[in-house]
């Protein structure tokens, strides 16, 4: 099969990127990496020739080009079922395609209010009531899954909902967002993931300083 290789922004700031990243890295999926800076106030004119939309991340293999986060995961799944990027179970994969896709499209908030940055000083971020619904809803996701699979990720073992996730574990990490026992503990699992790890290891190489992501 030929390679697959994905093209990711800033380690450091590109929580779009972190997600497949990071859920091929767990998975076991071989694939090589470039990192395209956006180190520019626009991002980096260069994305456009390899992106459609002009956005990482970009899942290149065989040809073809594949520019949103939760399809090359599917895409990657499709090509590689014995990885077991999804749940084993039919009822815990439809929920976790559910929150991947909720992660994707929702939290806005959250987003805006605390961008991604690995190299911020752990500080406490004071947030409004938006923000503050943002972080219970993921904390509901969390904790009750969970609970129910008896951890230590969402499904018991560590998967694409997971990956998902990990930007949050890192936003609410950097800015002290959480105090919640059973938030802590699952934030430490996903940190202590070799993938997220190896992510963080990168991240920490870089020299590049994107101003709006900077508090």
């Amino acid at each position: 099969m030929a390679a697959l290789k994905l093209y990711v922004g800033n380690k450091n700031y590109s929580s779009w990127s972190m997600r497949p990243w990071v859920a091929l890295r767990a998975a076991g999926v071989d694939f090589e990496d470039e990192v395209i800076p956006f180190d520019f106030p626009a991002g980096n004119p260069a994305i456009k020739a390899i992106s459609e939309g002009g956005t990482v991340p970009v899942l290149e293999h065989e040809g073809l080009r594949i520019w949103e986060t939760l399809a090359i995961v599917e895409y990657v799944a499709e090509l590689f079922p014995d990885k077991r990027l999804w749940p084993a179970e039919r009822r815990q994969r439809a929920l976790a395609r559910a929150y991947c896709s909720e992660m994707a499209t929702g939290f806005r908030a959250l987003r805006n209010a605390a961008p991604m940055n690995l190299r911020y000083p752990r500080k406490k971020l004071a947030v409004d009531e938006d923000v503050a619904a943002n972080i219970r809803r993921i904390e509901a996701i969390w904790h009750g899954n969970v609970e129910e699979s008896g951890g230590p990720f969402l499904f018991g073992d560590f998967c694409a909902a997971d990956a998902f996730f990990a930007p949050v574990v890192a936003r609410f990490d950097s800015y002290l967002l959480v105090d919640h026992p059973a938030t802590l503990r699952y934030m430490e699992a996903v940190k202590k993931h070799p993938a997220m790890q190896a992510w963080a290891a990168d991240a920490a190489k870089e020299t590049w300083i994107v101003p709006e992501d900077e508090l």
